[in-house]
This record gives structure tokens, C-alpha cells and sequence, in this order.
């Protein structure tokens, strides 16, 4: 329980896509939660690093097929973000993409189709784990399990 006169702190979150629409429609999810902050949005690898290491989130979510490179990105995050957690949001489901972002660090991976209330979900676990007092830094090795890589 925080104490009255503390500050919620909520999971910061930033979205990134390079199709438009989906990055319209997450940032608009995100935006519209009550208990979640939106960080930002980018459409490339490039652009994804810089606003990650300038507004510190604690949550991003990121396609596999970013340009300039979702590995890339999420390598670059991880490194220049401590105790970030990297949720890849992908259209790709099979083992390839998948081992290969859990080699890059990242903490989750959701096929795209899933529920907005199963992406907030994953979204709202990442963020509470980022948060919780004492939380390493870096991700969580969860391969295999549930939504994780």
C-alpha cells in the first residue's frame, strides 16, 4: 500500500510500430488507461532508441519488423534503458522471430490478434514488475512461458 501523501507512479509506456494504423490504434489504448502513462510513439528502430532514452518508459512495445531493426531496437533499449521491460508486439508466431528477440533481452512476446485486454494485461504485468521496489534491472528470463518469448 503507498502511503497517502506519495504519488501513484504509473508504468510509462511507449509504443512502437511502423504500420500507422496499429501504432494509432495502440497509442490510443494506451492513452485512454487511467493507470497507464504514454511515453510516446515511433515508427522506426532509430526513432524508437532516442524517445526511449529520452522519456524512460517502463513498457515498450515493439513489432519485430521495425525498420531499421526490432532486434536492433530492443538491443539498443535494453542497453541504454536499466530495467526496462520490451513486450514485442508481432504478426510473426513462429519460433524464428521468437528466438531470436529473446536472444536480443526482450521480456514478452504477443501475436497480434490478441484482445487490447490481454495486450494491457502484459502491458500492466511488465509495468508493475519494472516498478516494484527493488526490481532488477534489465529483463526477466521467462522463455517459454506465457506470453513470454
Amino acid at each position: 500500500m503507498s502511503r497517502p501523501d506519495a504519488p501513484e507512479r504509473r508504468p510509462k509506456v511507449l509504443v512502437c510500430d511502423d504500420n500507422d494504423m496499429v501504432r494509432a490504434a495502440l497509442t490510443e489504448v494506451v492513452r485512454a488507461q487511467h493507470d497507464l502513462d504514454l511515453a510516446g510513439s515511433a515508427a522506426d528502430a532509430d526513432e524508437s532508441i532516442r524517445l526511449a532514452i529520452a522519456e524512460r518508459p517502463h513498457v515498450v512495445v515493439l513489432d519485430v519488423r521495425l525498420p531499421g531493426g526490432g532486434r536492433y531496437a530492443a538491443q539498443e533499449i535494453i542497453r541504454a534503458v536499466p530495467g526496462v521491460r520490451i513486450l514485442v508486439f508481432s504478426a510473426y508466431g513462429d519460433l524464428g522471430p521468437r528466438a531470436e528477440m529473446a536472444a536480443a533481452g526482450v521480456s514478452g512476446y504477443l501475436v497480434k490478434g490478441i484482445t487490447n485486454a490481454q495486450l494491457l494485461a502484459e502491458i500492466r504485468t511488465w509495468g508493475a514488475e519494472a516498478l516494484a521496489p527493488g526490481a532488477p534491472e534489465g529483463t526477466a528470463d521467462t522463455v517459454g512461458q506465457a506470453g513470454r518469448p
